[in-house]
């Protein structure tokens, strides 16, 4: 029934709630590693320089892309046939 295993069912007893005690540790530094790796608004709070900065270069790069596509659109210009007019912008024809 044992076989050739010659340990004592106390041993393995203490093997069992050793194997446990191991699995609980590792459960609870598995826990507190988790725990660091999601904590977004501590991450976002060590570089709040280098996240500023970002998002006011994110900032600028959408609003000078808007800007440019405006320019094209209801450019200005000296010769053409104006064919629409919003405000100071008008659409020209240049053909």
């Amino acid at each position: 029934m044992a076989g050739s295993n010659a340990r004592t069912v106390e041993q393995v007893r203490r093997d069992i709630e050793a194997e446990r005690v191991q699995l609980a540790g590792a459960a609870e530094t598995l826990r507190e590693s988790i725990g660091e790796a999601t904590n977004v608004s501590a991450k976002l709070r060590a570089n709040l320089p280098v996240v500023a900065a970002g998002a006011l270069g994110v900032g600028f790069l959408l609003a000078g892309g808007i800007g440019a596509t405006a320019r094209l659109i209801f450019r200005r210009g000296r010769e053409g046939e104006t064919k629409a007019k919003l405000g100071r912008f008008r659409l020209v024809d240049r053909d």
